[in-house]
């Protein structure tokens, strides 16, 4: 499960962590060798300039400053949801001038990303472990993102689970305030249905955001060895994969959010984008 928006979370941390808000670790993290296959062990102090420090519960959270984090003046990329860490790992390894920062809801894959960056000598990535819509509204600076990338959401089908989509108007809001101008909104979905709402919610928000047209693999990620682990999962088994890239423009963002009737109903057909050339 990748940011995948869980609903719970455990108010017992991992044995060891500092309290954070994340999802309980199922297995202590001193067996991480039995959920990452690796050929080196690594302790937690190893791993640890690779993870943002957890902020105990009660105490308001300091905006990340990306020149301290990183130890340098780089463009900043963020991946809501990064999973096992693939994109992050190959992304970083093309392009070492340019500084990524990771947000995923779930311990075990914090370190297990965390282990990978660090068997390959990588020091341009940063992981966090918690709610990516907390962290992206409370602690990442306006106007301080060249991208952000959100690949393969959970869609949440149930009703009763939508609220936990991590793509809402709320989202999409605190995406394009810490964009900048002329940045990058990238998503990615292997489900149609999930790929028009999200697509809808960015176009409501007017003209802040530009639409970009029928991006393509190649475009998005320079090479399959840049995509994420569902993405190649899915092209193995030939399933369609549904692209949409939104650039921030100078416009300001909608003062208040707007409501997306087709989020309190099923999913709705996606339609594309229509030109006065077509």
């Amino acid at each position: 499960m990748t940011q995948g928006d869980s609903g719970k979370f455990s108010r017992t941390p991992a044995k060891d962590f500092p309290i954070g808000r994340c999802k309980k670790l199922r297995i202590p993290h001193l067996r991480l060798n039995s959920i990452v296959p690796r050929t080196k062990k690594f302790t937690r102090e190893q791993l640890e300039p690779r993870l943002l420090p957890d902020i105990p519960r009660g105490i308001v959270a300091p905006p990340i400053i990306w020149s301290e984090l990183f130890g340098n003046d780089h463009p900043v990329e963020l991946e809501i949801g990064f999973g096992k860490g693939l994109f992050l790992t190959t992304s970083a390894t093309a392009n070492p001038s340019v500084n990524y920062f990771g947000v995923e809801i779930e311990r075990k894959y914090q370190l297990y990303a965390a282990t990978r960056l660090l068997e390959r000598g990588l020091k341009n990535v940063c992981l966090a472990c918690g709610d990516g819509r907390d962290i992206l509204r409370d602690r990442v600076s306006p106007h301080s993102v060249r991208t952000v990338h959100v690949y393969f959401p959970d869609p949440w089908w149930k009703t009763k689970h939508r609220k936990r989509r991590v793509f809402t108007p709320e989202f999409a809001t605190a995406a394009g305030n810490v964009l900048k101008v002329g940045g990058r909104l990238s998503i990615a979905t292997d489900v149609e249905a999930y790929h028009g709402v999200m697509v809808q919610i960015v176009r409501s928000m007017g003209k802040s955001f530009l639409e970009l047209r029928d991006p393509s693999l190649e475009e998005v990620t320079d090479g399959i060895e840049h995509v994420t682990s569902f993405e190649r999962k899915f092209r193995n088994q030939g399933r369609p994969i549904y692209r949409a890239i939104f650039e921030r423009t100078d416009s300001p963002m909608p003062s208040e959010t707007i409501s997306v009737p087709e989020l309190a109903r099923p999913f709705v057909e996606y339609r594309p984008l229509m030109t006065t050339d077509e």
